[in-house]
């Protein structure tokens, strides 16, 4: 009889436990994409001052989540501003070494003279995650 009730329990607390692991599994996969968003920027910001000798940072903004809007995905997003006396074309020639520049994902805005941003959207760790929907 004691079997029986504890077979009962298993059956009743078996969603609950399911439930619990498939919000943790997201937690976790939210957690990570942010971490790899973190460390995407950071490394952009690092190839910036180590590629371009008279940068001043500006400003720097990252973002997780469905950054382009064309499905539910997740993507990590960095986007840097900057100052030198470079050329856009002497920034993207320097930064190619490391960086595809494709128009979308990965380029470079001028603003005024001598101002630019640069964009880097890469897709995260975890894509399908609830971050992205």
């Amino acid at each position: 009889m004691k079997w029986i009730k504890r077979i009962g329990i298993t059956i009743l607390l078996l969603p609950v436990i399911l439930i619990i692991v498939v919000i943790s599994y997201e937690i976790f996969g939210m957690c990570m994409n942010h971490r790899a968003t973190d460390r995407q920027t950071g490394k952009l910001e690092a190839d910036i001052r180590e590629k371009i000798g008279d940068v001043k940072i500006l400003g720097i903004y990252s973002e997780t989540g469905n950054t382009s809007g064309t499905g539910n995905h997740v993507e990590c997003l960095s986007v840097i501003t900057f100052s030198t006396e470079l050329t856009a074309e002497e920034i993207r020639e320097g930064m190619s070494e490391a960086y595809t520049f494709d128009g979308w994902d990965c380029y470079l805005k001028p603003k005024d003279e001598g101002f630019y941003t640069f964009y880097l959207r890469t897709s995260a760790p975890f894509p399908n995650n609830i971050e992205g929907h």
